[in-house]
C-alpha cells in the first residue's frame, strides 16, 4: 500500500502526544508520514513546554520536516493528505470531523466523541457516506493492563465479573486554550471529558447498563460536573461504579480499577497491576507497556492499510459511551435519578 500522508490538527497536551507518536511511527519505517500540523497559536508549533496532567512527551522536534499551519484550509490546499488526526476542544470535534470526511480523508478524532448522540450520528453517518475510516480516541481499549482486565473476563479465567470501581482523577486542567475544558458548552466537564474513558471502559468489559445514577457536584462556577459518582445497573447484577474527580488539590492524575469474581480480584493502582486469585499468590500476569495512544494509532492505520473493518473501537461504541455520559448527566442535573438506558 501507499504511504498514508497524515495531518494533524490541534497541538496542545494530547496533540502534542500524537505528534510525537507520528514522528515515531515515521522514524520506525511504518506506512504513515507526518506531512503537516496545524494549530491556531503559532507558539505551539515550537518546542515550547506543554502543561498538560499526563506525560505525553515534550522531546525536542524539528519542525520544518513537515508543513506548519495556523489555518486548517490553508493546510487543506497546500498538502496532499490521506488521514487527519483531531486533538480539538470536545466542541469543535463534529464540525471538523465531518468537514474533513467530505475532503476524502480518513479521521482519527480525539475523545470524547461529541457534546451529544446526535452529533456522533452525524459523524458515523459521513463517515459511512464518504467511505473513509473514522475512530475515536478511546485508549483505555488499547491500554496493556485494561487490554489484559478483558482478557480475563473474556476467557473467564476467574470466573464471572462480580464487582467493578473505577477511578481517575487529579488536579483541575487549567491549560486549555481559552479554558474551554472548564466551560460546560464547550467540554462538557470531567463527566464527558475525562470520566467518559471510565465508561467507555465500563461499556467494552460488561456491556450496555440497563440505567445509571449519578451524583455529580460543580466546583468552579461555568464548568460541567467536576467530580462525579456513578452507578451502573446490569441485568445480571454486577455491582459497577465509576468516579471521576479533576478537583483534587494537590494529587497527581492517576488511573485505578479493581475488578472482583468469583474466583479472584485483579487491581490496577499505585502498588501496580496485579492479579489476586482466592486459591493462590498475588501475580503481575503479562501485559503490554506499549503506550495505548501508540498502539491505537498503530490499530487504526493497520485496518485503513488492509481495509479491514475496525472492530475493537469502532465509532459505534463510542457512540454508545456518549449515550451513556448523556444518561449519566440528566441524573445528575435531576437530582441524581435513575435513567435507564
Amino acid at each position: 500500500m501507499k504511504m498514508l500522508n497524515v495531518a494533524l490538527i490541534g497541538v496542545g497536551g494530547m496533540g502534542r502526544g500524537h505528534l510525537e507518536n507520528l514522528v515515531r511511527f515515521t522514524a520506525e519505517g511504518k506506512i504513515i508520514k507526518l506531512v503537516a500540523a496545524c494549530d491556531i497559536r503559532p507558539e505551539r508549533l515550537r518546542n515550547e513546554k506543554t502543561d498538560f496532567n499526563l506525560d505525553v512527551g515534550g522531546s525536542d522536534m524539528d519542525f520544518s520536516k513537515f508543513g506548519c499551519y495556523t489555518d486548517m484550509d490553508e493546510m487543506f490546499a497546500n498538502e496532499k493528505i490521506d488521514l487527519v488526526m483531531l486533538a480539538l476542544p470536545t466542541y469543535m470535534h463534529c464540525e471538523i470531523t465531518v468537514k474533513c470526511l467530505k475532503l476524502g480523508y480518513h479521521v482519527f478524532c480525539e475523545k470524547p466523541m461529541a457534546l451529544n448522540v446526535e452529533e456522533c450520528d452525524r459523524m458515523i453517518a459521513t463517515a459511512k457516506e464518504c467511505g473513509k475510516q473514522l475512530m475515536i480516541g478511546q485508549c483505555l481499549r488499547f491500554w496493556g493492563e485494561y487490554v489484559a482486565l478483558k482478557k480475563i473476563i473474556d476467557e473467564g479465567t476467574l470466573g464471572k465479573p462480580i464487582a467493578g470501581y473505577f477511578f481517575r482523577g487529579g488536579q483541575t486542567p487549567a491549560w486549555s486554550y481559552n479554558n474551554w475544558l472548564l466551560k460546560r458548552e464547550c467540554g462538557g466537564g470531567a463527566l464527558c471529558d475525562q470520566h467518559v474513558h471510565d465508561v467507555d471502559m465500563v461499556q467494552n468489559l460488561f456491556g450496555m447498563p440497563k440505567s445509571v445514577n449519578t451524583v455529580a457536584k460543580i466546583l468552579y462556577e461555568g464548568s460541567g460536573y467536576d467530580t462525579v459518582s456513578t452507578n451502573y445497573a446490569f441485568e445480571d447484577g454486577i455491582a459497577v461504579n465509576a468516579q471521576d474527580d479533576w478537583a483534587l488539590a494537590g494529587v497527581p492524575f492517576r488511573m485505578i480499577f479493581r475488578v472482583n469474581f468469583e474466583r479472584g480480584s485483579v487491581y490496577m493502582d499505585q502498588d501496580g497491576f496485579r492479579v489476586a486469585p482466592r486459591d493462590g499468590e498475588v501475580y503481575t500476569p503479562e501485559y503490554d507497556k506499549e503506550s495505548g495512544y501508540y498502539r491505537e494509532m498503530e490499530y487504526f492505520v493497520s485496518c485503513i492499510e488492509n481495509g479491514t473493518p475496525n472492530t475493537v473501537n469502532p465509532p459505534e461504541a463510542s457512540r454508545n459511551t456518549i449515550r451513556i455520559v448523556m444518561a449519566e448527566t440528566e441524573s445528575a442535573d435531576n437530582g441524581s435519578v435513575t435513567v435507564a438506558l
